[in-house]
């Protein structure tokens, strides 16, 4: 439970003064849980979806209220699952490696926030057997690296923060390999059958990442750039009609680049996430969007 103070994550969440926003959103996720806990997944419920999320700027979500209720609202609408596998932009590692299975610590991959959000945790239980699972999915040629204590950088452990603060859920995640979107959809249809065993597949990501081009006009009032805001609409409209063909020639094919993606390691974790779809070319259910800092915050779960 949330209020467990013997957890090491329950005791580093209580340093948060008290009106600090994830403070106060952890105590309205312990009174929901108190009321309707999470139902969770079972074999009757069929595969979880695969998704992808765009994950905010380093704690930034943590600060921000218009990131956390939509987030969690996101989490409460599917089953609990048994295990996430998150790929994150933020480990880029070829060949194939899947992080530990119960780090000792987590990955503070920002700058410039507050040191609190050096303390944090998410320490969650052992995953051994999803990641035995997921290599044993991968082909004796591209056999996944296992890596002993490589923990979760923030594109994992802040968006599963406030989708499951209660870090009752065993977690993977698993480097981005390459920047083809063949081989990331090939790739994530090798995690499919993860989706039918309970575990919440991820591509955690951000629809427009030109943090070199943001201005303080987006970053203050978040009113986005064109570029910004022209990648979204294309990006939305190729994912309502299932384009994938469309979507991985988005380097010459999308307006706005390469101002929305400079370097393109925040968009092609969606080809992951549409791989492991039971049809790729199925239209998506988008589940937020809007901006941030003048960024596209689009995410989306696919069946």
């Amino acid at each position: 439970m949330l209020s467990a103070p013997q957890t090491t994550t329950a005791t580093a969440d209580a340093r948060l003064p008290r009106t600090h926003p994830f403070a106060e959103h952890l105590r309205a996720v312990q009174a929901r849980e108190t009321d309707d806990p999470h139902r969770l997944w079972t074999p009757e419920d069929g595969a979880l979806p695969s998704l992808y999320l765009s994950h905010g700027g380093g704690p930034l979500p943590l600060q921000s209220p218009e990131w956390l209720e939509p987030l969690h609202a996101w989490a409460r609408a599917l089953p609990k699952p048994k295990a996430i596998l998150v790929v994150s932009a933020h480990w880029e590692s070829a060949p194939l490696s899947i992080s530990a299975t119960r780090p000792d610590e987590l990955v503070y991959d920002f700058g410039g926030f507050d040191p609190i959000y050096h303390t944090l945790r998410y320490d969650t239980p052992d995953a051994g057997d999803l990641a035995r699972a997921t290599a044993a999915l991968m082909p004796d040629t591209e056999s996944a690296h296992q890596h002993a204590r490589r923990g979760l950088d923030h594109g994992a452990w802040v968006p599963l923060k406030i989708m499951y603060p209660a870090a009752d859920i065993p977690v993977v995640q698993l480097s981005l390999p390459t920047e083809d979107p063949d081989k990331l959809l090939a790739l994530g249809e090798r995690l499919r059958p993860l989706r039918e065993q309970g575990v919440l597949v991820i591509g955690s990501g951000h629809m427009t990442h030109g943090l070199p081009y943001l201005t303080r006009e987006s970053m203050t009032e978040n009113k986005p750039a064109g570029w910004s805001s022209d990648f979204d609409a294309w990006a939305a409209e190729a994912l309502d009609r299932g384009d994938v063909a469309e979507l991985a020639r988005f380097r010459s094919a999308a307006p706005g680049m390469p101002y929305a993606h400079p370097t393109v390691e925040h968009f092609t974790p969606l080809f992951v996430t549409l791989g492991a779809a039971t049809d790729p070319t199925a239209p998506v259910t988008t589940t937020l969007d809007g901006y941030g800092l003048g960024l596209s915050r689009r995410s989306f779960q696919a069946a």
